[in-house]
């Protein structure tokens, strides 16, 4: 089903739990090709549960907690699962309109 879903080229793509229930290659193929579509253009919604995931692939990262968004981050070496850690507990969140600010 995937492969269908990456031979097409769509303007938008969502992957939720892409690599739930897959071995390590099967893992790798569906990163790689996430990664290509998002370089040729389309953007890429990730909803995962595994964090190490989110970090690897995601640009930005945004935090919710029961259905409120509390945070949006950019991603890069100076983000780390422990700053993530601090907005899942609910510990430190951003205002709506610096939220908004990070969407644009």
């Amino acid at each position: 089903m995937a492969a269908r879903e990456f031979s097409a080229a769509p303007a938008l793509l969502i992957a939720a739990q892409p690599t739930r229930g897959v071995d390590i290659g099967a893992t790798e193929f569906v990163h790689g090709q996430l990664l290509a579509k998002r370089n040729a253009g389309a953007a890429v919604l990730l909803v995962s549960a595994d964090l190490d995931e989110v970090l690897r692939l995601a640009d930005r990262i945004a935090v919710m907690i029961k259905g409120e968004m509390v945070g949006i981050l950019e991603n890069g070496p100076q983000l780390t699962a422990e700053t993530l850690g601090v907005y899942m507990l609910g510990l430190d969140q951003h205002t709506l309109s610096s939220a908004r600010d990070c969407l644009v």
